[in-house]
């Protein structure tokens, strides 16, 4: 018998609603080689390397009278030209009509009677450019047996060999009476997954998921954040089926930098003009403290929501928070899981300090939050992502995504992921990747959700938030910029 979804995987097309799409997507921004990038080429190359993937030209399956989860089985009437497909801007685009575009294709659930996931290649950026938007879902990608499609296609070389010819031909689906008595013989062998089954399906699919995130995913979180109140934030608000979408391009070095101004604590001297013309050394106003580039960026968007809080004249008090859910690679591989990627995906609450003034003190106050997490061991170590095979982030992003979508909403405000990537080109059928911008899903009552990676020396801000609850979207990217430049001059 085909594979059957796990509980966790079939979750999300329970929780699944049309305000809220439960899938990952990205944009990865392209640079084609002369001569352009060719789509048929594209097609073909997506085509090869789905062949290692299998579970992309498989579809989901339910089992009558839902006497089972639904099982994974080849689409016999599988068309990549369904699923690659190309769109274009009116020449030359701009990031603000790719940006509108990403929005809406992002914003339509995938066709569930076919494999979970599309790409969409868009020509007339300007410059020549072109970009590459994914989507797929969170059942489809565990980190074990199928990994995100932006992970899949691209090459660590712009010398791409030609795909190798395609024969691959369906397996035979099963009957309705062999997926019944599959799903009997499961339930002798688990009665607790026919009551899991049972419990989704009339409607307690939150229960389900909660309980398989727990057994799943290893979560982690500070008891203090997790026993207070959430913060009342106009981030939480029912969401429309309709979204925004924001691209900010930011650079890794300046985290770098003000990470290592911290770093060096009372050492790090700056000097005073006394009367005399004496330079007289005064101690940094900041102490030491273990501080990473992911307390850099969470203090960055501290600062951000901070100011667009103010903007919209909300009140921002001394002791105002903003409390976001931060998915965090917690293991690599699993044991025996050999290419398997983060398949242990941990989270931490975070209470962004949006109360705090003090640019270098909102870093303070983020690094004590994440300090104990990093000591305990947990936390796999940027470098160590950075290095997996092929391009991970994707992968992570999905992952991260997936733990945040089955806890309770009102544990957090907003989910934020941040996933290391490498600091080298990598490339799609010869096309140099410039940047890519991750594109995590909304959760029912949550108006926005960040994703980052780095990649070449950049770090890469994707905003995807509900078009009526976030009209001014714009308005908070450029909040983040000055937030990361405000940061910059006080480290120096």
């Amino acid at each position: 018998m085909p594979d059957r979804l796990s509980p966790l995987d079939v979750s999300f097309l329970y929780l699944e609603e049309p305000t809220t799409p439960m899938h990952v997507g990205s944009v990865m921004i392209l640079e084609p080689p002369r001569g352009g990038l060719d789509f048929e080429r594209l097609v073909q190359h997506v085509a090869a390397r789905i062949a290692l993937v299998p579970r992309y030209r498989q579809r989901v399956r339910w089992v009558p009278a839902r006497l089972g989860n639904p099982v994974w089985v080849d689409d016999e009437r599988f068309d990549i030209s369904y699923h690659v497909r190309r769109s274009a801007l009116p020449r030359p685009g701009t990031p603000q009509q790719l940006a509108e575009l990403v929005a809406r294709l992002q914003a339509r659930p995938l066709d569930r009677g076919r494999p979970l996931w599309e790409l969409i290649l868009v020509e007339g950026l300007a410059d020549g450019r072109v970009a590459v938007v994914t989507k797929v879902h969170q059942a489809l990608v565990d980190g074990v047996h199928a990994v995100d499609l932006g992970q899949v296609v691209l090459d660590v070389s712009a010398d791409h060999p030609t795909p190798p010819t395609h024969t691959w031909s369906p397996s035979p689906e099963p009957s309705s009476v062999e997926l019944v008595v599959s799903a009997v013989a499961d339930a002798v062998r688990r009665p607790q997954a026919v009551v899991d089954t049972v419990r989704a399906g009339v409607g307690d699919a939150r229960e389900t998921a909660g309980k398989a995130f727990e057994a799943l995913t290893g979560l982690v979180f500070t008891a203090r954040s997790a026993t207070r109140s959430l913060p009342r934030s106009p981030l939480n608000r029912d969401v429309t089926e309709h979204r925004r979408f924001a691209m900010v391009s930011t650079d890794l070095e300046d985290y770098r930098r003000i990470r290592n101004h911290l770093l060096a604590g009372p050492a790090n001297r700056r000097r005073r003009r006394v009367a005399g013309g004496r330079d007289v050394p005064v101690a940094a106003a900041v102490p030491a403290l273990t501080t990473s580039v992911n307390d850099v960026v969470l203090a960055t968007l501290a600062g951000a929501l901070r100011a667009w809080l103010l903007t919209r004249g909300a009140s921002v008090q001394p002791a105002s928070v903003v409390r976001a859910l931060v998915p965090m690679s917690m293991r690599v591989v699993e044991p025996g899981d050999a290419g398997a990627v983060g398949s242990r995906v941990g989270s931490l609450l975070v209470d962004l300090p949006t109360g705090e003034a003090s640019p270098l003190m909102r870093v303070h106050q983020v690094a004590y939050q994440t300090k104990a997490h990093r000591e305990a061991g947990q936390a796999v170590a940027a470098p160590a992502l950075a290095g997996l095979a092929g391009f991970a982030p994707p992968t992570l992003h999905s992952l991260g995504a997936r733990v945040a979508s089955g806890l309770s909403h009102r544990l957090f405000n907003l989910v934020v992921t941040n996933v290391p990537g490498p600091q080298q080109p990598l490339y799609v059928v010869g096309a140099r990747m410039l940047s890519t911008y991750p594109v995590i899903p909304l959760a029912r009552s949550q108006s926005l959700a960040v994703g980052l990676t780095s990649y070449d020396g950049g770090v890469y801000y994707g905003l995807n938030a509900d078009r009526e609850a976030m009209p001014d979207l714009e308005v908070l990217a450029q909040c983040i910029r000055e937030s990361l430049a405000e940061l910059r001059e006080s480290a120096r």
